[in-house]
């Protein structure tokens, strides 16, 4: 993106009692592994757990600068702190009797008001809902051996929806309806995430949706829809499928929410606290109460923080696009060359990975896993799920030496449509998914990654900064992104993890 943009890909489920679930995420996503918006906190805004994937870098590897607006005259909610400060230590010398509710009203004029975006925001907000949840605080000190949910598990789940607004109903959303999937498609491309200047938003396919909300075990009272009553219109969505996660060493069962987005309209009638707190609801009845989700925005508490970074792919495109710019003593020929790539790869034995394949991959990706801190536990049906290839959703390889599988790339197809462009309507984005070498170096087998992804006709390459893939980043000229990707797990406790202790990839 102009400006990163991570899903909502999505952020927790979010009950008085509940499990939870921004894309990115979010810019999106999720209870198990995914993004869903946090409601209050986020002010309405759609969640993704891929915030900060769609940023771009210079094609001269550093950051895209953003442009600075003028403040407007006496505007105190973009005005700085140190000024407000001194704006009222001036009214408390002339007037020292200045009572204590005046002058907290003045503070609060000079706190954020949007979603925070590090820790340092955050810690000057308040943050009403999350307060309410079973989540550390921004200022809790986590103990090394602290590994445990933050309350037991609910006995007493209530059983009716939660409340709309009037003249709106709940609803569940039909995966297989070719309508229903067509409706949910276009309220994802015309409500989700944005970049900050309005420039790209996520277009997950339909293709992509029915992949990502029907993993082994999902179930369709999971994929929750709110709709206007007089006209049966979809105008809210939040979904969960379920995982099985590894934290510090115990695997937890969780679900992953992810796709939180209310229509552009409706923002202000505050559906989506009640979309959280009823998939929340939802997923207590099946006896689960933890999630893991990622978020754009700083909420208590990021287990983690990582950070997205671009490989351009077809630098010609990007810059013309305004993904991404040219750097400076560069010529777009330059950068051209900069970024060319090998016609053919060089891992021997790479392939498509094959039916076959399937059990030996499994249990490569998951001894590779298993070093993390914070990581899936896929079972067979699952691997199958996720790594089998599917155009335009998901790409997959391996490779095989004497009969034995070394190595294994795979990246999942996250488009993105380019708003306001005369010629270009959409920028086709790769992100690196599970990534494994027992025998090539990790810049031998990303750069094989990297060709197979511009014979695939990708644009851009988007990878983050966990596991082992600070190996290769900059070797490879990824750019660093615009913005961080924080990762929660609700209802647990747990100290913060570094990014190449994370082991978990949310789409």
């Amino acid at each position: 993106m102009a400006e990163n943009m991570d899903p909502p890909k999505n952020e927790g489920t979010c009950d008085e009692t509940a499990t939870n679930g921004e894309k990115n995420a979010t810019e999106g996503s999720s209870t198990a592994q995914t993004k869903i918006g946090p409601a209050d906190d986020l002010e309405e805004q759609p969640s993704t757990s891929q915030q900060g994937a769609i940023g771009g870098a210079d094609d001269g590897g550093k950051d895209k600068k953003k442009k600075k607006k003028k403040k407007k005259k006496g505007d105190g909610a973009s005005g700085g702190a140190s000024g407000g400060v001194d704006q009222i230590d001036a009214r408390l010398s002339q007037n020292p009797q200045i009572s204590m509710s005046k002058l907290k009203a003045a503070m609060e004029l000079f706190v954020p008001q949007g979603p925070a975006k590090n820790m340092d925001e955050a810690k000057k907000k308040t943050y009403n809902f999350w307060e309410t949840q079973p989540v550390p605080s921004l200022e809790e000190t986590v103990s090394v051996e602290v590994n445990k949910a933050v309350e037991a598990d609910k006995t007493d789940i209530r059983k009716e929806p939660y409340s709309l607004p009037q003249g709106f109903s709940w609803d569940t959303l039909d995966i297989h309806s070719e309508v229903e999937l067509r409706e949910l498609y276009n309220l994802l491309n015309e409500n989700y995430v944005e970049d900050d200047d309005n420039m790209f938003r996520f277009d997950y396919s339909a293709e992509f949706l029915q992949w990502a909300l029907t993993p082994p075990g999902w179930l369709r009272e999971w994929h929750c829809t709110v709709r206007v009553d007089a006209n049966k219109k979809l105008v809210g969505f939040i979904s969960a499928v379920p995982a099985r996660i590894k934290v510090n060493g115990k695997i937890v069962r969780m679900v992953e929410i992810n796709f939180l987005c209310v229509h552009k309209k409706l923002r202000s009638k505050r559906v989506a606290p009640v979309l959280i707190r009823e998939i929340t609801r939802r997923v207590h009845l099946q006896g689960i109460f933890q999630a893991v989700y990622t978020a754009g925005v700083v909420l208590p508490k990021p287990v983690s923080t990582c950070r997205y970074w671009h490989r351009s792919l077809n630098p010609k495109k990007l810059v013309e696009v305004k993904f991404s710019h040219i750097g400076r003593n560069m010529t777009l020929q330059r950068t051209i060359k900069l970024y060319k790539l090998p016609e053919e790869t060089k891992t021997p034995g790479l392939r498509p990975i094959q039916p076959q394949d399937m059990e030996k991959c499994h249990k490569l990706l998951s001894d590779y896993l298993d070093k993390f801190k914070l990581a899936p536990v896929f079972d067979l049906e699952e691997f199958k799920h996720w790594f089998t290839p599917r155009p335009n959703i998901v790409s997959a390889y391996v490779a095989e030496v004497d009969g034995v599988l070394t190595d294994m790339i795979s990246f999942y197809t996250l488009p993105s449509s380019i708003m306001h462009h005369p010629v270009h309507k959409q920028l086709k984005a790769a992100y690196a998914f599970y990534n494994v070498t027992t025998r090539s170096t990790w810049e031998t087998l990303m750069l094989d990654a990297l060709t197979l992804a511009k014979q695939e006709d990708f644009d851009v390459f988007n990878a983050l900064d966990l596991m082992d893939n600070k190996e290769f980043l900059e070797k490879l000229k990824f750019g660093i992104g615009d913005g961080n990707l924080q990762y929660y797990i609700y209802n647990w406790i747990c100290p913060t993890m570094k990014p190449q202790e994370i082991g978990l990839v949310l789409q």
